[in-house]
């Protein structure tokens, strides 16, 4: 009978706000979506103590904060294109940047579209897609957006030589970067530009009768770290000493392993000389690499803080969230490209005029990115998106689930806390070519899947075909297990521990149900 009872006012609590949404069509509320870059938690509100983040903090305090959230693969183009259509890598075809769902794998709705078929207004600044072919050049306009995306001008320049060595005048293509605005092309960078548009699109449409959908894509804290070079002082790099993660777990298969090529790419890393492909970087460059990520932060969370001063908090729905999260020498590895929270973690806070939390309110299930496109429907009153069942190519379906009664915090029994996530491998061991860290759809051979539930991460890296885009059981090239009640930074791999045999093939079952 309580169980009914909750499921019931749960029900009506629903239906009050999906009345008041179509009774009110003219007054629904705007939307604003901010997607961060390379995201870790680095949040002050999230607990991270060397982050400074007033105004993320501010709106965290104000809204819901998910914790446990995870993208469903650490890299740019598959995990937008996996949260903004709803559907898993394995859905949309998309593991590298080469190729567009709507022609490879099915005419999938997005976010934005589904908003804007529901009459909203729908623009996107910044990087929301990922440029390039897997958004078909375009950012997906016209079916996603009502107008032509905006890009700063400047994005041409972000990993071009810009660096100066204020000393000998030098210009390189470094990975830390900190400027002088005045010194760089057009005197700014592609965050601040993107601020600007976006605050021009607040003045003239806030007020109107029809409702907006607008996405506020930041480059930061994506590497270079290029910032206005007044924030590295905000951070002291002493505090950045206290790290005792900077190993491979015990019993990891070298199939797991990032050699983070994207960084020994740079001018500055490239004259360290690290050895390939288990490095490791020297003590004095990872302090200055972790300095330099939090005070990337910093500036993007001040530019967030200009925004939302043009924001009419009565009327607008605000979430923020990153495509992945980022290693900063966990586990020795700096980059993303892995299956380890610290890559696959993401915030997700979301802020509702018509469901203010009365104390700070933080939720810790284990929830995934791919939920937030359903989240977003319920949230703004529109009709319910559908789950997908087995066909999969129905164009308007979601594989993720709401997390509105998480928010209500009357959830339901199907309500189930896990997350999948997945990562492709051309070898069993690290190479520079094919690039282990981003192999190109026809270079996989392997494909590492993930589940992580409320104590485990398991991972097991299986056979792949890249034609059939099938997967072989049989060949299991490594596994992961890592127990978070006793190893939250998961540095042992307890895969080969006899007693946690039947817990790891419970998990094996899982994945195997899921990516059949």
């Amino acid at each position: 009978m309580m169980k009914g009872a909750s499921t019931y006012s749960l029900f009506l609590l629903v239906l009050a706000l999906a009345v008041k949404s179509s009774s009110q069509i003219a007054k629904r509320n705007n939307v604003l979506l901010f997607v961060l870059d390379d995201f870790r938690p680095a949040i002050g509100a999230f607990g991270d103590t060397k982050a400074i983040t007033p105004n993320i903090d501010s709106l965290a305090k104000n809204g819901f904060m998910f914790t446990n959230v995870f993208a469903q693969q650490s890299l740019c183009a598959p995990s937008r294109n996996s949260f903004l259509t709803g559907r898993r890598p394995d859905t949309t075809k998309l593991y590298d940047f080469y190729s567009y769902w709507r022609q490879s794998a099915g005419n999938f709705t997005t976010i934005p579209q589904y908003f804007k078929q529901h009459g909203y207004l729908t623009q996107s600044i910044g990087k929301i897609f990922h440029p390039g072919i897997s958004s078909n050049y375009s950012d997906d306009y016209p079916l996603s957006w009502s107008s032509v995306p905006f890009h700063p001008s400047t994005e041409e320049f972000m990993n071009k030589p810009t660096c100066i060595d204020m000393a000998s005048g030098d210009v390189s293509k470094n990975l830390l970067c900190p400027v002088v605005l005045k010194l760089q092309p057009d005197e700014t960078l592609p965050d601040i530009q993107s601020t600007w548009e976006a605050k021009m699109f607040l003045t003239e449409h806030q007020n109107s009768t029809t409702p907006f959908f607008l996405a506020v894509g930041y480059h930061k804290p994506h590497i270079p770290f290029k910032f206005p070079a007044k924030f590295l002082d905000l951070h002291d790099i002493q505090k950045f000493e206290a790290q005792d993660l900077d190993y491979p777990p015990h019993g990891l298969p070298l199939v797991a392993w990032s050699s983070y090529l994207d960084i020994r790419s740079r001018d500055d890393m490239k004259a360290l000389n690290i050895s390939y492909p288990f490095g490791p970087i020297r003590e004095g460059v990872r302090l200055k690499i972790r300095q330099h990520y939090y005070a990337s932060v910093t500036y993007v969370d001040d530019l967030i803080g200009q925004l939302l001063k043009d924001v009419n908090f009565d009327n607008t729905i605000i979430l923020l969230t990153s495509d992945h999260g980022w290693s900063l020498g966990e586990h020795a590895e700096w980059s993303k490209y892995s299956n380890y929270d610290v890559a696959l973690n993401v915030p997700l806070i979301v802020y509702s005029p018509d469901m203010l939390p009365k104390v700070n309110k933080k939720i810790d299930k284990v929830v995934e990115l791919l939920d937030l496109f359903p989240t977003m429907v319920d949230l703004a009153g529109l009709p319910p998106i559908e789950k997908c069942t087995t066909d999969v190519e129905t164009a308007t379906c979601v594989e993720g689930k709401s997390l509105l009664p998480y928010i209500l915090d009357n959830p339901t029994d199907g309500l189930v806390e896990e997350a999948f996530s997945q990562y492709p491998r051309p070898e069993a061991y690290p190479t520079f070519y094919p690039n282990s860290d981003k192999p190109k759809l026809y270079q996989i051979k392997i494909m590492g899947y993930s589940i992580r539930n409320r104590r485990f991460r398991y991972t097991a890296w299986v056979g792949f075909d890249p034609v059939t885009f099938g997967r072989d059981w049989t060949k299991i090239y490594g596994e992961e297990l890592y127990d978070h009640s006793i190893d939250p930074q998961e540095n042992i791999n307890l895969t080969d521990r006899p007693q946690m045999q039947e817990t790891k093939n419970w998990l094996l079952s899982r994945l195997k149900k899921q990516f059949v």
